[in-house]
């Protein structure tokens, strides 16, 4: 079984879709920070079968970490500090996301257009389904 070690000060975002760590990882652009990361992919979960986790070690007080809703809105975001989670977080769905999901509909303005604002809003927060303000396209988290 693969462990590993927790962390004194950082971040853990749990329950992560399985295959979904990667679409999180390139959002909080982790690549060009100066901070320790894993990930752990298809962990196995009692609750969702599989999942993905990321740990990262040290601040990301930068980042709305909130916004991860979007990507996902099952995750759960603990704060760690001197080795202990001192806040848990459960990101909700935001009513209106600009530049994190992108609109896959090759005919939508903002394929043509590469300067318009990828934006979308929410528009079944049972299911979190999201759709573009220009196309009406649903984001596919696949």
């Amino acid at each position: 079984m693969l462990n590993i070690g927790g962390l004194n000060q950082g971040i853990v975002i749990d329950h992560i879709k399985a295959g979904g760590a990667m679409n999180i990882y390139s959002y909080l652009d982790l690549e060009n920070k100066d901070v320790s990361v894993a990930i752990i992919k298809n962990a196995k979960s009692n609750k969702m079968g599989k999942k993905d986790i990321i740990k990262i070690e040290g601040t990301m007080d930068d980042i709305d970490l909130d916004i991860l809703g979007a990507l996902d809105h099952q995750i759960t975001i603990n704060v760690i500090k001197d080795g202990a989670i001192v806040d848990k977080k459960f990101p909700t769905l935001p009513e209106r996301v600009t530049n994190i999901l992108k609109c896959k509909n090759p005919r939508c303005i903002t394929t043509v257009e590469p300067s318009i604002a990828h934006t979308f809003k929410l528009t079944n927060t049972t299911n979190g389904v999201y759709r573009c303000v220009y196309c009406e396209q649903s984001f596919d988290r696949r």
